[in-house]
C-alpha cells in the first residue's frame, strides 16, 4: 500500500510574517481524512520574514525536530537553551512534561526557510530536553545520512521513538534505494527537486507513505533534498489518497 500527499494539496497558512504549508492537518487547516502517518504527526514547511518569528509558546508530549533550509533561526527555551540553527543543523526538542520556547529570524534582510516535524514520543511525561547537531554537507551527498534515531547512533540526534530519520542531497541522475525492513514502514518527503519512483514523478512538497517493503529506487531527475522517516509498522494511518507504485 502506498499513500501520497501532493505538495499542491497541502494546507496553507499566510500570516504575513509567516507562510506555512502543512503536510498533515495543523492549526486552522483541518482535513479529517488527513491527520497522521504512524507516529508522524506534523511536517510543516515554514518561511519566516526578516526580523519576525514565533513568540514564546508551550508544547507538551511531542518530539519536535527542526531543519533549516535557508537563512537562520534563533531558538530560546525555558530550559535556558539559546542557539542559532543554520542549514546543515538538526535540532531536536523533547517537549515532555512541558516546555516553552520561541523561534525568531534574526536577519533584517534574509528569509528563514525551515522544516518543522512533530513525532509522537514512545511515552508521555518525559523530562523536557534539547539537542542540536551539525551535519556537514559531505555525508549528505548522494547517500542516506542518519540524522535522528532512538539511540542516537552514528552521531544522530536522539528521538524518543522507534524511528530513524534520514536526509540526503541527491545530485541529478543519482539513485538511492528506500531502506524499509519487514514489518516497518516509511514516509518520504521531497523537500526540493524532482524524483522518479517506478515511473511516478514527485516534486517539491510531495510526501509518499510506504506501508510495505519496496525495492523501487529513487531516481533524482534534478538536484533534490529528501527526508526519509523509517519507523515501526502501525495501522494508524490517516492519509486520504492511495496510489500504486
Amino acid at each position: 500500500m502506498t499513500v501520497v500527499i501532493y505538495g499542491k494539496n497541502r494546507g496553507k497558512t499566510d500570516a504575513g510574517w509567516l507562510q506555512s504549508q502543512h503536510t498533515f492537518s495543523f492549526g486552522s487547516y483541518n482535513d479529517p481524512s488527513n491527520h497522521y502517518f504512524g507516529v508522524l504527526r506534523v511536517i510543516n514547511e515554514d518561511i519566516v520574514q526578516p526580523s519576525q518569528g514565533f513568540g514564546t509558546h508551550s508544547h507538551q508530549d511531542m518530539e519536535i525536530v527542526s531543519i533549516v533550509l535557508k537563512g537562520q533561526l534563533e531558538h530560546k527555551d525555558s530550559l535556558g537553551n539559546g542557539s542559532t540553527i543554520r542549514p546543515g543543523d538538526v535540532q531536536r526538542m523533547t517537549a515532555g512534561t512541558g516546555i516553552e520556547h520561541s523561534e525568531f529570524n534574526p536577519s533584517n534582510s534574509e528569509l528563514a526557510h525551515f522544516i518543522q516535524i512533530w513525532i509522537r514520543p514512545k511515552q508521555v511525561g518525559l523530562p523536557p530536553s534539547y539537542e542540536q547537531k551539525a551535519f556537514l554537507p559531505t555525508p549528505l551527498k548522494n547517500q542516506w545520512a542518519l540524522v535522528g534515531s532512538e539511540d542516537g547512533r552514528e552521531g544522530s540526534v536522539m528521538i524518543h521513538q522507534d524511528l530513524n530519520l534520514y536526509q540526503t542531497e541527491l545530485e541529478a541522475e543519482q539513485t538511492l534505494s528506500i531502506p524499509i525492513l519487514e514489518n516497518r514502514m516509511a514516509w518520504l518527503q521531497v523537500v526540493t527537486g524532482n524524483v522518479h519512483i517506478n515511473h511516478h514523478s514527485f516534486s517539491e512538497g510531495d510526501g509518499i507513505g510506504l506501508i510495505c517493503s519496496t525495492d523501487y529506487p529513487i531516481i533524482a531527475k534534478s538536484k533534490a533534498t529528501l527526508l526519509l522517516f523509517e519507523m515501526a509498522y502501525s495501522d494508524r494511518v490517516k492519509v486520504a489518497q492511495n496510489i500504486h507504485l
